[in-house]
């Protein structure tokens, strides 16, 4: 099955009430093992590079490497450009075969926010590739404590109804509460803001930051709005605790610690691929 952009995929999530997830990813091994999961589930789903990796050496062959894995599967898959600092990011990620791309402006004064992802809108559009936005801003874990409690950066519903009129985003990353990497203190989502701007908009919500998250936690987002939501750290801890136990052990081989990073990725893929309800939605 070609690569394809998710768009469609998230328009009936959003419709059913279901989430697909956005697995990052930074090397082949986890690569496989999300593939597997997708395949064993049945599910749709997206997996992503972020920005920075645009800049590293033979980002191009990796890019090629999961377009030809991805192009093999049975089941939708996107290659998304995840974070996308600048337009130029965007279109260079288009321009390695990338299916969608997320613009994060989040962090810049709302009018120039507004007018670059206009512009990420028009260039992904001429391709055929779908675009993601962040208004508000999810902030790090490590650092929860001085945002997460005091509600810093959240989304302002009025000010999305603005931002999805003005730009023409296909799906939108809101901040709730949630958070990147592992958090400092015990996260909390705002549920009630979540139902206001659901409300505001109608269009596809994403929820970053969503290792950390409890399996309620989860359900509950979707319930209220959410189509979609990122998962990397989660992924990358297991991967890296499963490497350690199977290193000690007596006959520990290359094989065993590449097998088990594979396995990790696709364990923890297929949980959450079940707990947001995107597995048998192929």
């Amino acid at each position: 099955m070609p690569l394809t952009s998710i768009h469609p995929e998230l328009q009936k999530a959003q419709a059913g009430g279901y989430a697909l997830p956005l697995f990052d990813t930074f090397e082949m091994l986890g690569t496989q093992g999300i593939l597997d999961a997708l395949e064993e589930k049945r599910a749709p789903a997206m997996i992503a590079m972020g920005s920075g990796q645009l800049e590293q050496p033979r980002i191009g062959a990796f890019a090629a490497y999961i377009r030809a894995m991805a192009e093999g599967a049975t089941v939708p898959v996107s290659l998304m450009l995840d974070h996308g600092s600048s337009f130029e990011h965007c279109i260079k990620a288009l321009s390695f075969g990338f299916t969608d791309v997320m613009y994060d402006g989040s962090q810049l004064p709302l009018e120039e926010n507004i007018a670059n992802t206009r512009m990420v809108v028009r260039g992904a559009h001429a391709a055929g590739a779908a675009v993601e936005a962040e208004l508000g801003h999810v902030g790090r874990g490590s650092e929860y404590a001085d945002f997460g409690s005091q509600r810093k950066g959240f989304t302002d519903p009025a000010v999305a109804a603005y931002f999805v009129e003005e730009t023409g985003v296909d799906f939108l990353a809101v901040a709730i509460g949630s958070a990147h990497g592992l958090y400092e203190g015990e996260p909390q989502l705002d549920l009630e803001l979540l139902e206001e701007i659901r409300r505001a908009v109608d269009i596809p919500l994403v929820l970053h930051g969503g290792s950390g998250l409890s399996d309620q936690q989860f359900r509950d987002a979707i319930a209220g709005g959410i189509s979609k939501v990122n998962i990397f750290t989660d992924l990358s801890v297991t991967a890296r605790d499963r490497v350690k136990a199977v290193a000690q052990e007596e006959d520990a081989s290359y094989f065993s610690i590449t097998d088990a990073i594979r396995e990790a990725f696709k364990e923890r893929c297929g949980h959450f691929l079940d707990v947001f309800g995107a597995s048998g939605k192929a």
